[in-house]
């Protein structure tokens, strides 16, 4: 018995279905290198994260009931027997100690893009156009304050977003108490028209999202990919940029160039 067939023996799924233990762990991966890789947050895949804590929760039963039958002193189980369920502990343990670390740091960048580009992520939540500052002198401007300028997400959640409920929530209380901050500490003294954190007088706005012209590292996984200019100001379509990606090619290009490939699966984030 090897590795793979201890792991299948503890696995409640169907091994042979395409929710299988390692097919599951093969799209994390996947998920996980392309959240490192990638400037902007990407669909937060909640069927795959479902599944995947469920069977943590699972493992780690399983690991310790084990444990507790392997301790137990009134035990008459035979050496060799003691010896196996020793092994599949081990193997057990550092299986689960694998997955726990993929889903911690995919966790911790998805934090940290949200964090770095808050407002951002939370407008784009929003169905609704950021809401213009008040003119000089009027009575909305005076009663302006930083925090009033933070949107509320959405619920449930617009199908076109990123984020996890969970993470939507954790958003909007971090930019609150942040915008807090902001006002207790300098926006209080500036005129009240100047306190949002999504001011965006004299067609500038303050909100910065992702620089989307970062540049990746992508292997093609179709027959054949182009590689897109998405539309600019004077520009109403996309125009394809740089030629075709071939079966096999590995191309270093910009985001934004292949991301509609890589949803739909043309492409591979390395």
């Amino acid at each position: 018995m090897d590795i793979d067939d201890i792991l299948a023996s503890v696995d409640h799924a169907d091994v042979s279905n395409p929710e299988s233990t390692a097919l599951d762990h093969q799209l994390l991966t996947r998920f996980w290198v392309a959240e490192r890789s990638v400037p902007e947050l990407l669909p937060w895949p909640a069927r795959l994260m479902d599944r995947m804590m469920e069977r943590v929760r699972q493992q780690i039963e399983t690991i310790e009931d084990l444990a507790a039958a392997s301790s137990d002193p009134t035990s008459t189980t035979a050496s060799s027997s003691s010896q196996n369920a020793t092994l599949t502990l081990s193997i057990l343990q550092t299986d689960l100690s694998r997955t726990q670390y993929l889903l911690r740091s995919l966790l911790r960048q998805r934090l940290s893009k949200i964090t770095k580009h808050s407002m951002h992520y939370l407008l784009s939540t929003s169905s609704s156009a950021p809401i213009p500052s008040p003119a000089s002198g009027s009575t909305e401007a005076k009663l302006q304050q930083p925090e009033d300028s933070v949107p509320i997400p959405p619920e449930p959640l617009p199908r076109t977003c990123a984020l996890s409920p969970s993470e939507a929530t954790f958003l909007y209380t971090h930019q609150q108490l942040l915008a807090r901050h902001f006002g207790a500490s300098f926006l209080s003294s500036f005129p009240a028209q100047l306190r949002r954190l999504d001011d965006n007088a004299g067609g500038t706005s303050m909100v910065q999202g992702p620089d989307k012209r970062e540049v990746v590292f992508v292997r093609c996984v179709a027959e054949e990919v182009s590689v897109l200019a998405p539309p600019e100001q004077g520009v109403s379509e996309e125009e394809i940029l740089g030629g075709t990606m071939r079966m096999g090619d590995v191309w270093v290009v910009r985001w934004e160039g292949v991301k509609h490939a890589w949803e739909r699966g043309d492409v591979e984030v390395l």
